[in-house]
């Protein structure tokens, strides 16, 4: 297997339950026993912010290894308007294939195109080791504030990247996470009765 023979490519329709299966195995027991990411993205598709045309997967040798996709939001100002940015994710690559290069190649590929297709900014939660490698940032360096925590508590995991330089300069505001993105316990545990049965676990460094 060449590492170097990999392609992208708009997600199709008979790709969802292979990319919902990927992005299960690629979370399951990482923030929270079991994970909420695979119904998450069933239910973007539907979604009017997700973005069709930046719904992308990876290949490698034909195998499907990773996807991205990302959602239309926006910041509202101190100033009272409203700035048009992108959130992203779920994001992933399989899990015998982490680290080793393939997430920053899918990473700054879908950067590239959003970029292209004329948008600001990207913001989302993230980790900055990794995301920083690409040109992401601290969401405050640019003024921008997450939409339900206090402005003095911990905002680490929220991250920003210019797509067109300067977009937010001048702006400070509260981002707001598209209500796509919010599934409950109760969903999530039903969707998942369609899939291999997987143990929850609850370990060390999960969020929630």
């Amino acid at each position: 297997m060449n590492k170097n023979d990999y392609t992208f490519r708009l997600e199709k329709k008979e790709d969802h339950r292979a990319v919902e299966e990927l992005i299960r195995d690629s979370f399951w027991n990482v923030y929270r026993p079991g994970c909420y990411e695979h119904l998450v993205m069933h239910r973007l598709r539907d979604d009017p912010a997700f973005i069709r045309e930046l719904d992308l997967v990876m290949l490698l040798d034909g195998r499907l290894i990773g996807q991205n996709c990302f959602m239309k939001t926006i910041i509202n100002a101190d100033d009272g308007s409203v700035i048009p940015v992108l959130t992203m994710g779920p994001i992933c690559i399989a899990n015998d294939l982490k680290r080793k290069g393939f997430g920053k190649k899918l990473l700054d590929y879908s950067i590239e195109k959003a970029a292209a297709m004329g948008f600001g900014a990207v913001l989302f939660e993230g980790n900055i080791a990794f995301y920083g490698k690409s040109g992401f940032d601290y969401a405050k360096s640019f003024g921008i504030r997450y939409h339900d925590i206090p402005a003095d508590e911990d905002q680490s995991f929220f991250l920003c990247k210019e797509l067109i330089p300067g977009y937010l300069v001048g702006i400070t505001g509260v981002y707001q996470t598209p209500a796509g993105y919010y599934v409950n316990e109760k969903d999530v545990n039903e969707f998942d009765k369609s899939f291999t049965k997987k143990q929850k676990q609850k370990l060390p460094g999960q969020i929630f």
